[in-house]
């Protein structure tokens, strides 16, 4: 009688041990099938938004090959007639090609991209490493520029820089970027230099070595990330400037590609907007190229600022 209800106990014991396995085979299984289902509407879904979002590029892209009385009238962007006219238009529209003002937007992207670099990284580097009297209060200083907008000290800046007989000139875009004016810049590479060790410069101390040699022998090599993020972004946003470059280039000659764009819009006569979309495209190419290029540094340089 005992051996029949120990055999009992051992049926039931094992049964419920068995049922929750089960039960757990079942969930892995539909687990599993779901997977693939939640996965596949996933992928749906950010493709749908990419979509949406590059939808006014690629309507760009398109209508520069449509003749202009379909650019207006076909919001799709299945490209149905393909003319490479608007472009030759568009390149040869003013009296110098459109190149022309690619190569004045270079000239000033590369003074502010050096400008940037060399200032900034000073300045960062002193505020990072260097000990001096009010260094606390001229870092609030430079953080608190960084919410004063470009409408505000515009005026007084075009006054200075008339007085100086640079209107006309690329100076007054350049020279601000070699004076250390882009306070995010400083901010972002204070926070990259604040996580390089500091064992490394009282080594280099040991060794005999100062300030100047720590910073070009050890920390400026370390700041390759940060220096590829202020170059993209100084190239992206120099590229892209407007306002600055209408307020100080007046002249035709000196037009950057921004300007040579706005030249092409005039309210007394029609406007040829397939030339207008056509070197809309072309000026976009060096951006694009510049962000796939250094998105790994853009990348990098984000990811790691503020680490410790």
């Amino acid at each position: 009688m005992t051996d029949t209800i120990d055999r009992r106990d051992e049926t039931m014991t094992a049964t419920l041990l068995s049922a929750p396995s089960g039960a757990t085979k079942k969930n892995a299984g539909r687990r599993r099938v779901n997977q693939p289902v939640r996965s596949a509407v996933k992928h749906v879904v950010l493709i749908a938004g990419a979509l949406l979002m590059l939808y006014p590029v690629l309507w760009m892209v398109t209508s520069s090959f449509r003749p202009n009385d379909a650019i207006f009238t076909d919001p799709s962007i299945l490209l149905r007639t393909f003319e490479i006219e608007n472009y030759l238009n568009g390149w040869n529209a003013f009296l110098q090609p459109f190149g022309h003002y690619m190569v004045n937007s270079a000239l000033v992207v590369i003074g502010c991209i050096l400008g940037n670099l060399v200032s900034c990284s000073l300045a960062a580097y002193a505020f990072a490493r260097l000990n001096f009297r009010g260094k606390r209060v001229w870092f609030a200083i430079m953080l608190v520029t960084i919410m004063l907008p470009i409408h505000v000290i515009i005026v007084p800046q075009y006054i200075m820089f008339s007085q100086l007989g640079w209107v006309n000139t690329y100076l007054p875009l350049i020279i601000p970027k070699v004076l250390a004016t882009d306070a995010f810049f400083i901010f972002l590479m204070v926070q990259f230099i604040r996580g390089i060790p500091k064992e490394l410069d009282e080594a280099a101390r040991i060794d005999g070595a100062g300030h100047a040699r720590i910073f070009f022998q050890i920390v400026l090599p370390l700041m390759v990330p940060a220096l590829g993020t202020t170059t993209i972004f100084t190239f992206i946003w120099v590229w892209n400037d407007f306002f600055s470059q209408l307020i100080y280039l007046t002249k035709p000659d000196l037009y950057t590609t921004p300007l040579a764009l706005r030249a092409f819009v005039d309210a007394q006569s029609a406007t040829d907007w397939g030339a207008v979309f056509a070197m809309s495209v072309v000026s976009l190419l060096p951006v694009f190229i510049v962000f796939l290029l250094g998105q790994r540094f853009l990348i990098q340089g984000i990811a790691t600022t503020g680490g410790k």
